[in-house]
């Protein structure tokens, strides 16, 4: 049969550890699947209001009375009519000479007065001449050149040139000058009619235009009138009656009729406002009176008409008190599930996403933050989302969140406020598949990590981020990028420290992690070197580890039973890394903590709990030799272990097999099982046909096979029949089994020895199963990879088949 070593290679312990450099790509399969284990558990359920509200109960902010609220009535005294056009951004630039300030009785006063021109015909000139100067220097709210009136009064285009001025203080700028204190003189009174008729033809003339600010004359036809006038009276046709109709119709009363009515006069209102491209930010002629108008319309009870209000305000770029109040509109609207279907055939969505983009925290926060309320509670509804997806809400978030980002400290309260409904948008959307790869594409896996370095201190805005984090960390995908963020170990850990007491918060960092440390090396290398990891984790998990006699415990115990199951699973995970693994044996608080709770928790009502904590000592007891504390513990474990393999729940029996398949390497360890008969349950689990718990305990019978006093009663107990059994069973279709199989059977004949284990039916049967077996053309056949199953079958179920059939067929 070969020499004694060779025999004892084989006759060895259930999976001794190799040489890294020696080991095949299928014992690196072998080894993950037999004992180190990534452990799974379900993602913590995302609370649902039953009402749509701006801040959860659970919210920091609930009881605040410095957060903007979320009830309040809307009437049309809440606007202003005057509603001016928002700011061009534009600032005058300072003047460059010195001003000049003549004294009363100065020599020189005549000189700089201005003197009443003499010919009529010459009125308009120097005023033309004048104000076009003005027109270059100054920003866009200045007027452009007014046109000449050839029926004014005569009377009125002549000055008493024996009329004296009052005193006056002068100014001199450039090359006008004006007279401060006193009615300018440079232009005659005009009647109101007059007055307004210049204001309609300056404001159709383009204030602002391209023209006006290169410093370029409206030109006058040979009557002296303005060319745009008559343009801008045709544009304002059309615009007129409607608000007329809307005055009329509204004042009329708001029956079902009426209301029907308004909305289709607002529509098409704006229809006739875009026609005469007097929407957006430029004022339109007779801004006010619009404005009025649709303003009026608040006081009606009907949503659909409040939405157009809305959507025309939006589009006409309302400012100040008014925008503040429009936002309100629109966020009361929304606050109702049947008033949803109002979004979806408007403009309004692109309109409230323009407005993120456009608007400054630090001028209208409060006006943003009513926006973004409102499409947070819109993001509830899947048609609403397929919308905002479609309208490019992710590229507008990651815009607006790096916008708020840099905002300045003294923005932190409103841009915290904002944020908390941004994120909760993002958290509902984070539940759509087609909104997923767009986290990963608008690179806001990375802004979230931003928002909670900025706003650490915000716990509302940590949690939404956190569960945001935890949906989509469960994707590979976005799990892959979120693991690439620079620093976001660091980061949870510090928040995991900070908000310790915070559950809800703790209990979605941890499983973020989990998902991290799953399936990556690199991340459970780079969890373990961030500063004080491991004392962070084990922190936690002391203060949520429920005592009787402890201090009061800082959630209710199915809330610190959450936590603990999360932090466990973390820790299984990080084991998974050899030098991680070894670092983590070593450490005596963490085995302690993991004892602790199985002896403080039982299987029947902490389930998940103490299978975790039992598949965490069965991770780290794979580095026993390396670790003086689990050699020193071990017999305690073994202990712990009886109450897991003795209870009906078959996860924690297969944990605890696993336990004592490693911790079955040592003799006292061995001594204690077979005193204990817990190798009468091992046998037993044989009979389940469950792959995994056959493989486990078949582990453990090879390890306690290795004693020859322990042979005979494992043979009373029937396990070489059993263990034949599954290998004609099982052995098949899963190759590392049937390796381990022969493995145990092997150690059981000690070694070849003269051991008469099975009845001569029972050799038969085995010699019939590996002669199969072993018939290299019937194994490959029917494989799905084949290369695979060739590898398993030739490097760990042959080599030990062939001998055991050598074996037993002398026999």
């Amino acid at each position: 049969m070969g020499s004694t070593e060779r025999k004892y290679e084989l006759c060895g312990p259930f999976l001794p550890r190799r040489h890294p450099s020696f080991k095949t790509s299928a014992e690196i399969v072998g080894e993950a699947r037999r004992i180190l284990r990534a452990q799974s558990t379900q993602r913590p359920c995302t609370p649902r209001d039953a009402q749509r509200q701006l801040f959860a109960r659970s919210s920091v902010r609930a009881d605040h009375s410095n957060r903007p609220s979320s009830t309040f009535s809307l009437h049309a005294q809440n606007f202003d009519f005057g509603d001016s056009r928002p700011s061009s951004g534009t600032r005058l630039s300072p003047l460059e000479h010195k001003t000049k300030i003549p004294f009363p009785g100065h020599d020189d006063i005549s000189k700089s007065s201005p003197k009443p021109p003499t010919d009529p015909q010459d009125t308009r000139r120097p005023l033309l001449r004048m104000r076009t100067r003005l027109l270059r220097a100054t920003s866009l709210t200045a007027l452009p050149p007014l046109a000449p009136r050839t029926d004014a009064p005569q009377e009125r285009l002549h000055q008493d040139p024996a009329k004296k001025l009052p005193p006056a203080h002068y100014f001199v700028s450039g090359d006008h000058k004006e007279v401060s204190g006193v009615p300018h003189l440079s232009a005659p009174r005009r009647s109101q009619s007059e007055s307004s008729r210049l204001l309609q033809c300056s404001v159709d003339s383009g204030v602002g235009s391209d023209e006006v600010r290169s410093g370029q004359r409206t030109d006058l036809d040979a009557s002296g009138k303005n060319n745009t006038s008559a343009g801008a009276e045709s544009r304002w046709d059309p615009i007129a009656p409607l608000l007329q109709q809307l005055k009329a119709v509204a004042a009329g009363g708001s029956g079902e009729a009426s209301l029907e009515h308004l909305c289709d006069l607002c529509v098409a209102l704006q229809d006739a406002l875009a026609e005469a491209g007097m929407l957006g930010p430029h004022h339109c002629k007779k801004r006010s009176s619009i404005l009025r108008t649709l303003f009026q319309l608040i006081d009606l009870n009907s949503p659909r008409l409040h939405m157009h209000v809305a959507e025309l305000s939006l589009a006409l770029h309302v400012s100040g008190n008014n925008l503040l109040n429009i936002c309100k509109l629109i966020f009361q609207i929304s606050r109702s599930e049947d008033n949803d279907i109002l979004f979806q055939n408007n403009s309004v969505l692109d309109l409230l996403l323009g407005l993120l983009l456009r608007e400054d925290a630090s001028t209208c926060g409060e006006a943003l933050f009513y926006c973004a309320g409102a499409i947070k509670f819109l993001s509830g509804n899947a048609a609403i989302v397929h919308l905002l997806l479609e309208k490019n809400f992710m590229s507008t978030a990651h815009d607006f969140i790096q916008k708020l980002c840099r905002a300045d400290d003294t923005r932190v309260t409103i841009a915290g406020h904002i944020l908390v409904q941004l994120t909760a948008t993002l958290r509902n959307l984070a539940d759509h598949p087609e909104a997923r790869p767009f986290f990963v594409s608008y690179c806001l896996m990375s802004d979230l990590c931003l928002v909670l370095q900025r706003h650490c201190q915000d716990q509302d805005v940590c949690t939404n981020v956190s569960r945001i984090y935890s949906k989509l960390s469960s994707y590979a995908e976005c799990r892959l990028t979120l693991a690439q963020t620079p620093d976001c170990y660091q980061l949870f850990l510090e928040l995991l420290s900070k908000h310790h007491q915070k559950q809800d918060l703790v209990v979605r960092l941890l499983f973020t992690l989990g998902n991290l440390t799953a399936k990556s090396d690199e991340a459970r290398q780079r969890l373990f070197r961030c500063e004080a990891s491991v004392d962070t984790l084990l922190r936690l998990y002391d203060d949520y580890q429920l005592r009787e006699d402890g201090p009061t415990p800082l959630a209710g115990e199915r809330e610190a039973e959450d936590v603990l199951v999360k932090l466990v699973r973390v820790l299984a995970n990080m084991c998974i890394h050899e030098d991680v693994g070894a670092a983590l044996a070593s450490n005596t608080t963490c085995i302690q903590l993991l004892m602790e709770t199985l002896e403080l928790r039982s299987v029947e009502e902490n389930e998940e709990l103490t299978v975790n904590v039992a598949a965490a000592i069965n991770n780290l007891t794979f580095y026993r030799k390396e670790s003086a504390v689990l050699r020193r513990s071990q017999l305690a474990i073994a202990q712990l272990m009886l109450k897991l393999v003795l209870s009906s729940n078959m996860a924690a029996m297969l944990e605890a097999t696993r336990v004592y398949g490693n911790l079955s390497q040592s003799k006292d360890v061995r001594d204690f099982i077979m005193q204990n008969k817990v190798h009468r349950f091992v046998v037993t689990l044989l009979d389940s046909k469950n792959p995994d718990l056959c493989f486990s305990a078949c582990g453990v019978l090879t390890n306690l096979a290795l004693d020859p006093p322990n042979r005979a009663g494992l043979s009373r107990e029937g396990a070489a029949t059993k263990l034949t059994d599954c290998l004609g069973d099982l052995g098949a279709g899963d190759w590392q089994l049937a390796a381990q199989l022969c493995q145990a059977l092997w150690n059981m004949s000690g070694g070849g020895g003269p051991e008469t284990l099975l009845a001569a039916q029972d050799r038969k049967s085995l010699l019939e199963i590996l002669t199969s077996y072993l018939d290299a053309e019937e194994v490959r056949r029917g494989a799905e990879d084949e290369d695979y199953h060739r590898e398993l079958w030739e490097l760990e179920f042959r080599p030990v088949a062939l001998k055991l059939y050598r074996a037993w067929s002398i026999k």
